[in-house]
């Protein structure tokens, strides 16, 4: 006979009860919200009340959309045999439109791509295209019953895999049936339907040191950042009319229907405006703005009913970081403010550019900029010193970002860097995380890093409580621990006899990880909320100088930048 011990007696109905009031509640929540819309809403009135006018409608209402079907189909069909580049074509009385017939397949790791030869010689499978599409659930009745699904399906398999173990005769691991492939696979999928906040939260998790999450997880994280996927065509549509005009197609010579990215938040489309030049529109998915509060809710219930996240990581301050920079990215006119104060702030650099924003077509939900014409900075085949020098004005800008700026744009996605061989400019994307730094939190986090730098152990102690990294009441064995790892961090930047850093021979990465794990059990606070995205920015231009095998003068721009 197998005994069962009160600790996965207890896990085991905890998790059914959490399924059990997830279930409940969404259904309560989903019987209420149809009731009201049943009894309220002038689409269900043909149900309630017979009028002739409704029947009227709802016949000439099928006859266009029957009508609408042909069209596309005989449309389709005519697309087929045409060349896989594309091109602008007019037919007279109506708008060119761009009209590739192998339209590109987006990816959620680029803003948006800018190879135009690459993009055009790339056949998309177009039963593969239309599987991408799909309705973005919009109101918060819809997301919630999306979550309540997930939230319901992992805890249900969690418990049918403990059970399952005992009547084995095995001793239930919570963890490992919490992260079961059926619960990543779920949760990778709904990640990707869902978008926004679930999106978003899976894509910041992503970049994290994978010491800090289960291996399935920061998987599932990973990949959900390239199958994300995107609209289909009426919505888009809707869209744009809702927030340009029904005439906004007559403010653009060609607006191309299949997005070339999409992302957490958005995705974007090919443009040409009526005088020519040819831009990037980024569309919000809908809804996305005003569930913010509600997606987030739900994920913090989830991840932590689940034990998805280790305790260290503080879920809560973790998940609330989130959500306040998922509120600036999701406000275009925010981020139409920040690109221009970039542009000013860099106007007289030689090395970065700054996309222009057209005022007369972005709102609070739509953008539109210049469109770059640059190569991924991690994609191009360049040479030693091309590397070299890609990675040290990256850097550059990073330390003038906090030191100078005191605004960084905290987005560590390699893709938002692009190079034009042509130009020899940077061009720099996506700047809807940009925020700004106080001066005393400047004036602190740059003093701890010097100190870090010189092997200060008692400055960085000092400042790293001045900070809030401590309380002051931590085992001695997590200071040492935390110091090491800022000593650690500042090597690369450490006298050098004025010699570039090697990054291509740095194991300062494997070093900090070995301390990870006890820094997770040992913390007793969260991390200051200015230090997420700053050390995702970090982070983010540490590697990729890795990435590039780059040979950076580290010590130079420290001094030049961080001086006292």
């Amino acid at each position: 006979m197998v005994l069962i011990s009160r600790e996965v007696l207890f896990e085991i109905i905890t998790v059914a009860r959490s399924a059990t009031r997830v279930a409940t509640g969404s259904a309560s929540l989903l019987q209420e919200q149809t009731c009201d819309f049943y009894k309220t809403s002038g689409l269900t009135k043909p149900l309630r009340v017979h009028d002739e006018m409704y029947d009227e409608l709802h016949q000439k209402a099928a006859e266009i959309r029957d009508a609408e079907i042909h069209a596309n189909v005989a449309t389709s069909t005519s697309s087929t045999s045409s060349s896989a580049s594309p091109t602008v074509t007019s037919t007279s009385g109506k708008r060119p439109t761009i009209t590739p017939s192998t339209p590109p397949q987006p990816t959620s790791k680029r803003e948006y791509s800018t190879d135009t030869k690459r993009k055009s010689a790339i056949p998309i499978d177009s039963k593969n295209e239309e599987s991408r599409y799909s309705e973005m659930p919009t109101s918060k009745l819809q997301r919630l019953f999306h979550y309540g699904h997930l939230a319901t399906s992992i805890g249900v398999n969690t418990a049918s895999d403990s059970l399952r173990a005992v009547a084995t005769g095995q001793r239930p691991s919570f963890r490992n049936a919490a992260l079961s492939q059926k619960n990543i696979s779920i949760l990778g999928d709904k990640l990707r339907k869902m978008r926004g906040a679930a999106l978003k939260v899976g894509q910041m998790m992503s970049i994290q040191d994978e010491s800090f999450l289960p291996r399935e997880l920061s998987d599932i994280l990973k990949s959900v950042q390239n199958q994300g996927y995107f609209m289909p065509p009426r919505q888009l549509h809707r869209i744009m009319r809702d927030n340009i005009g029904s005439d906004w197609r007559d403010k653009f010579e060609a607006f191309e229907d299949v997005p070339i990215a999409s992302a957490s938040i958005s995705q974007v489309h090919r443009a040409i405006t009526k005088d020519g030049k040819p831009v990037a529109v980024k569309v919000q998915y809908p809804g996305v703005k005003d569930s913010i509060d509600s997606d987030m809710d739900s994920l913090l219930m989830i991840m932590t009913a689940s034990r998805l996240l280790p305790k260290g990581m503080f879920a809560e301050s973790s998940i609330g970081n989130a959500r306040t920079e998922l509120k600036w990215e999701c406000d275009f006119l925010r981020e139409a403010e920040s690109i221009k104060k970039f542009g000013e702030l860099l106007k007289d650099d030689p090395v970065f550019e700054v996309p222009k924003v057209y005022d007369e077509l972005t709102t609070e939900n739509i953008i539109t900029m210049d469109w770059l014409d640059g190569t991924d900075i991690v994609r191009g085949e360049w040479d030693q010193e091309t590397r070299n020098w890609l990675a040290t004005n990256v850097m550059r800008l990073c330390l003038q970002e906090i030191a100078q700026f005191k605004f960084m744009q905290t987005d560590p996605n390699w893709a938002n860097f692009l190079y034009n061989q042509e130009t020899k400019k940077i061009q720099l994307l996506d700047f809807g995380a940009s925020r700004e730094y106080g001066d005393e939190f400047i004036h602190n986090y740059v003093t701890c890093l010097r100190a870090g730098v010189a092997n200060d152990t008692a400055t960085v102690a000092e400042y790293s409580k001045r900070l809030g990294y401590l309380t002051g009441l931590e085992s001695q064995e997590m200071v040492d621990a935390h110091v090491e790892s800022i000593t650690t961090l500042g090597e690369p930047f450490a006298a050098n006899g004025g010699k570039p850093y090697d990054f291509s021979k740095q194991d300062v990465t494997t070093r900090v990880k070995a301390k990870m794990g006890l820094m997770l059990r040992e913390r007793l606070t969260p991390p200051p909320e200015e230090t997420y995205s700053l050390h995702r920015k970090f982070s983010g231009v540490f590697l990729l100088c890795t990435r590039l095998q780059a040979e950076v003068p580290c010590e130079e721009l420290l001094e030049k930048y961080f001086h006292d």
